[in-house]
């Protein structure tokens, strides 16, 4: 037994493997995480290929709305953790209300990614402007689609909270919730200076 658990057991919950949650949202997520990786390289040799053109459509992208983003999931995977750390307390209704908090971040991400879609839709612009829209539209829109798969699960394991389904000793489904969150989170700020900021 490593040190981790024997703090566990001597304060009288159970030893908690590591990492967290279901192996086979970890499955899930090394899956998904190596699908954005080949995307993402995939975009970083295109963009050698055509450096001027990117460089110019970087410009063209809203950066503020890019950073509001960032500064969102963030923020929700900040609230995640505490509603993690809070259940461990069991102080199950107050990690049920940081569950809500992280919801609404993703409800915020996705308000913002709306108005920037609509911004771009409304000028013109779509999957077939150009090689760097093409994908601007298809990486972000891939990511936000995860976003929303990430929203259900946190409210899916916000309704179990609220009727004390979980506990400072039974709260694995909301590590495994809570695991996949971070991995949205992770793959949005690679994300964001990979295709708004870097030139």
């Amino acid at each position: 037994m490593n040190s981790h658990a024997l703090s566990n057991a001597s304060h009288g919950h159970p030893p908690h493997p590591y990492p967290p949650g279901d192996l086979a949202i970890w499955v899930f997520i090394l899956a998904e995480l190596s699908a954005f990786f080949v995307l993402f390289a995939t975009y970083a040799i295109t963009r050698l290929k055509h450096l001027e053109l990117f460089n110019e459509m970087q410009l063209t992208l809203d950066s503020n709305s890019g950073m509001i983003n960032t500064l969102l999931l963030i923020t929700g995977s900040w609230c995640v953790a505490r509603a993690v750390a809070a259940v461990k307390r069991n102080h199950v209704r107050q990690s049920a209300h940081w569950l809500l908090v992280a919801i609404l971040t993703g409800v915020g991400f996705l308000i913002v990614k709306y108005f920037e879609y609509g911004a771009k839709f409304s000028a013109g612009i779509n999957l077939e402007t150009n090689l760097f829209y093409t994908f601007y539209i298809s990486l972000t829109m891939f990511h936000a689609m995860h976003v929303v798969l990430g929203m259900a699960i946190l409210f899916f394991v916000w309704k179990k909270a609220m009727r004390g389904g979980y506990s400072a000793h039974d709260h694995h489904g909301m590590e495994t919730g809570a695991s996949y969150w971070h991995m949205v989170d992770l793959v949005w700020i690679i994300l964001f200076p990979l295709v708004y900021v870097m030139r």
